[in-house]
């Protein structure tokens, strides 16, 4: 009886120290949560455990308790039992996805108004060749934009400022992209994330980039914030 108190408590302070260090801070939690949703990544239910403090239908737990005896629990046997406790506890909170993984998630978003579609249209004349952070940051640089009092309000005066964003220097309109194409679905896909927040890849001081195969001058007056893909990014 007393070899089973020990077990159970050992056992039980594993997963104690599990809870603590998965939610000590819940303001980690991330929109990233938010996102639609998509088939889980692991499958739990089977994930049970038995009256021996094992994890159920594993074998070789199972054969080392017969062998030892009900009665005669070593430290060694409770550690094994608690490291089996802490694998399925960890394996069992959830993890916030990738962003990689959040595209898929919305792969089937629809253009909402207006506002997104220009949204779209930036990231995909933009960085429809980069990867999806560098693609996530020139959204973001809009959206900082449309809210920094320095541009206009709103995202699709922003995008066709005269000779802020090259795509549209010559027309002062957003070209008609391919909208068959995967690369506009996921530009759709990084605009809702955008909208939504449920990523972010630059803060909210970040309102300037160029490509790395220029050099303007106003570049050198500014604080570089790191370099995405082909993008140098500045606030």
């Amino acid at each position: 009886m007393i070899d089973m108190l020990r077990a159970g408590g050992f056992a039980a302070a594993a997963v104690a120290l599990v809870a603590a260090t998965t939610f000590a801070d819940p303001s980690q939690a991330s929109k990233i949560d938010m996102a639609p949703a998509v088939d889980a990544l692991t499958e739990h239910a089977a994930a049970t455990i038995d009256a021996d403090g094992l994890a159920a239908g594993n074998v070789n737990d199972r054969a080392e308790v017969g062998r030892n005896g009900a009665d005669s629990s070593t430290p060694a046997d409770l550690a094994t039992v608690a490291g089996r406790m802490v694998e399925l506890a960890g394996a069992a909170v959830p993890r916030p996805r990738t962003l990689a993984e959040l595209v898929a998630a919305y792969g089937d978003a629809d253009i909402e108004d207006a506002e997104q579609e220009c949204l779209a249209g930036a990231v995909y004349f933009e960085a429809r060749s980069e990867p999806v952070d560098g693609q996530l940051a020139v959204a973001e640089v809009v959206l900082n934009r449309a809210g920094s009092g320095q541009y206009p309000t709103t995202i699709c005066e922003v995008v066709t400022q005269p000779w802020q964003f090259s795509f549209v220097n010559a027309t002062g309109r957003i070209p008609e992209a391919d909208r068959g194409s995967q690369a506009w679905r996921k530009a759709v896909a990084i605009s809702r994330i955008a909208l939504d927040e449920a990523a972010d890849r630059v803060p909210a001081d970040v309102l300037w980039y160029h490509a790395d195969y220029v050099s303007p001058s106003w570049g050198r007056r500014l604080n570089e914030f790191d370099k995405i893909g082909v993008h140098i990014f500045y606030s």
